[in-house]
């Protein structure tokens, strides 16, 4: 169903500013992911979203093409960002129908509550492959053409006034901010985030040449996302809340108007930066993921039972 333009972009940006170009995301149907590709599409781009879950995919593709009428939004499901040759596939029928891919965002992950001591090698290995290997798939199936993209919309140097077609050539990974102090419970999540950041600056040093930029975002705490029901106690946000320095949670808005900026000409000079969209959150202690009763609370043993959304499967 439509969605309040200003749930998910802010007014500063002017319709028709991604006319004719394409977005391709991984993890497209999820809450932040989701809203970042329904911004793109509102000012003009398509957009094909790729997942595992074939009907939450699909569904998720129709919801965001009606952001702007006439919009094409292919949901494709069945696609494991572990493997290679299933992205491929995904981007080959993207450029099919579509025509090009001028942006990627390469935003599926996993994660889930659990020490070091709880969590299991396989389970260890499954977020490094989810998000490492994933984001490193994600580029090698997509920067043949984002490298056409960039070389078609490259900025002119001298007068710096943008190619009349727009922008192109820009990939954005979702990563994290709680490998930047430590955050307990969180080690496989922090450790996959510390190598999409160092992946990000590969790419900006390797591919810049060829004008394509590379750039992170890295949420803080978003309200009404998968990942704050994950990660922080329901009996305790309004808490939580009031403890971060702007008083608030981000919104998944704020992370939509990050991309806009990256993917517009205002970003033609940004590459190899993390934008950290947090509200200054990761400056303040990070033991109140999970519990605010650090270290209490894992010398206890105790389990993450009021956490919503919590991990079922055996870790």
């Amino acid at each position: 169903m439509p969605l309040e333009k200003s749930s998910y972009l802010s007014d500063t940006w002017k319709d028709g500013l991604f006319k004719n170009k394409v977005v391709f995301c991984t993890g497209g149907a999820g809450t932040i992911c989701s809203a970042q590709v329904r911004a793109l599409v509102h000012l003009g781009a398509n957009a094909c979203i790729v997942g595992r879950n074939v009907e939450k995919t699909e569904k998720a593709a129709r919801d965001i093409a009606t952001a702007r009428a006439g919009a094409k939004v292919l949901g494709i499901g069945a696609v494991d960002v572990r493997s290679l040759e299933s992205l491929q596939g995904a981007v080959e029928r993207c450029v099919s129908e579509l025509g090009a891919i001028d942006y990627v965002i390469a935003g599926a992950a996993g994660n889930f509550l659990a020490s070091i001591n709880q969590i299991s090698v396989n389970a260890f290995k499954s977020v490094m492959e989810i998000d490492v290997q994933g984001s490193y798939n994600t580029l090698k199936a997509t920067i043949p053409h984002l490298i056409e993209s960039a070389q078609k919309h490259r900025v002119d140097s001298t007068s710096l006034k943008p190619s009349p077609t727009g922008t192109g050539g820009r990939i954005i990974f979702v990563s994290a901010t709680l490998h930047y102090t430590g955050t307990p419970f969180q080690a496989h999540v922090s450790v996959a985030k510390a190598g999409i950041d160092a992946l990000s600056n590969s790419v900006a040093l390797e591919f810049g040449p060829l004008g394509v930029t590379s750039n992170v975002i890295a949420p803080g705490p978003i309200a009404s996302t998968e990942g704050l029901d994950r990660l922080l106690p329901s009996d305790k946000l309004d808490k939580i809340k009031r403890s971060q320095p702007l008083g608030r949670f981000g919104s998944v808005r704020d992370i939509a108007d990050a991309t806009v900026y990256l993917f517009a000409d205002t970003g033609s000079y940004v590459s190899g930066q993390i934008l950290v969209v947090d509200g200054a959150s990761w400056r303040i202690s990070s033991a109140g993921i999970g519990s605010s009763d650090y270290p209490d609370f894992l010398l206890s043993g105790d389990t993450f039972e009021n956490v919503k959304g919590k991990k079922k499967a055996k870790l």
